[in-house]
């Protein structure tokens, strides 16, 4: 793998780089307390799941659905935070179901109106929350902390990475999925990895760019959407996120000569049919840039290292922390500060 040491100018590049330390110490702090919400949430036996969630923190929601329906065999529904905090109509079939919410801050008006809504409907309330002196930590009944440490720049990056990790451990305990377990071990190693993977050749292909398409399947559909959004917030780059499979049923038609197209090639089955989707995008004259398997991104004008022997879905994870850098050098690139993106904030307080 090509890698370099990350340029640590910028609090986002500084945050980002420690995440593999972050998430090291966050499976040591947290080995007892999730091994005992995963038995009791096996003993609960739901007949499904809820996430709840905003902004980046919905992105992991969307990771922590496909990780327990894949590994936990859990169906996963994204419960609409307004149902809770606008309509106050949470249904009466969340009692006893595990509510996930996801939030770094704690502090969201909507989220923890939604919360409380499905509390009072007998929800299960299982905070992922960095800060666990927050209300949402005060109202939930069980807490895993994703001890990512302080984020100052608006643009998550640890404590994104961090929750990730924490659902992974989570789905591990909770399906006593052995190859998932045995992935929990090798997640600081990779991750570390992950930071010095050097990206910055896809910049000169996406800096002038005013929109590109990221793609991902299974574990990397969430990756993609993350990346998306922060292109948006860090590069003021209209990205779009789709599935791979996906794709071809519209959204392939807005791509044109030159665009950027980004993939996140996942490693697992999911990477059916990815091979001939690049390809197409090259044949359309599409700047393919690609993470994954060689023979399924041969089509790509530039191939990005990425690990292509993790399990899958520490793979996944490692690929948002490759990109952190790779937002991070493009929007300075693009004449951006990537510490303060325009008309946004570290906790957005809507209703």
């Amino acid at each position: 793998m090509h890698s370099k040491r990350p340029d640590l100018t910028t609090q986002m590049a500084r945050e980002a780089a420690e995440a593999p330390h972050r998430a090291s110490e966050q499976l040591h702090r947290n080995a007892a307390l999730v091994r005992e919400a995963g038995a009791r949430l096996r003993r609960l036996a739901p007949p499904f799941a809820a996430t709840l969630a905003r902004g980046s923190s919905d992105q992991a929601a969307g990771f922590g659905k496909f990780l327990l329906e894949r590994h936990a065999g859990i169906p996963v529904l994204s419960h609409a935070p307004s149902i809770g905090s606008l309509y106050h109509a949470t249904s009466p079939h969340f009692q006893g179901i595990p509510v996930l919410a996801i939030s770094q801050s704690g502090r969201s008006p909507d989220l923890l109106a939604a919360a409380e809504d499905a509390k009072k409907q007998g929800a299960l309330i299982v905070a992922l929350v960095n800060d666990t002196a927050s209300p949402l930590a005060e109202l939930a009944e069980i807490v895993i902390p994703v001890h990512a440490g302080p984020e100052t720049s608006v643009a998550a990056t640890k404590s994104f990475i961090c929750t990730l990790v924490a659902l992974m451990h989570l789905t591990a305990e909770w399906s006593q999925d052995p190859a998932l377990l045995a992935a929990l071990d090798a997640t600081g190693d990779v991750l570390e990895e992950a930071a010095r993977a050097d990206w910055s050749d896809a910049v000169a292909l996406v800096r002038d760019a005013t929109q590109m398409l990221v793609l991902g399947r299974g574990p990397t559909l969430a990756i993609a959407g993350e990346a998306a959004l922060k292109l948006k917030e860090t590069s003021r780059l209209h990205a779009e996120a789709f599935s791979s499979a996906e794709v071809a049923h519209g959204p392939m038609t807005l791509v044109g000569d030159t665009d950027p197209v980004l993939a996140l090639a996942p490693l697992d089955e999911a990477r059916t049919g990815l091979r001939e989707r690049l390809a197409d995008f090259t044949a359309r004259g599409a700047q393919v840039i690609a993470a994954g398997h060689a023979e399924d991104i041969e089509a790509a004008r530039l191939k990005l290292p990425a690990t292509t022997t993790a399990h899958p879905v520490l793979a996944a994870i490692a690929q948002i922390q490759s990109f952190y850098g790779f937002a991070n050098a493009l929007s300075i690139a693009r004449g951006h500060d990537p510490d303060s993106p325009p008309h946004l904030n570290k906790v957005t307080r809507t209703l």
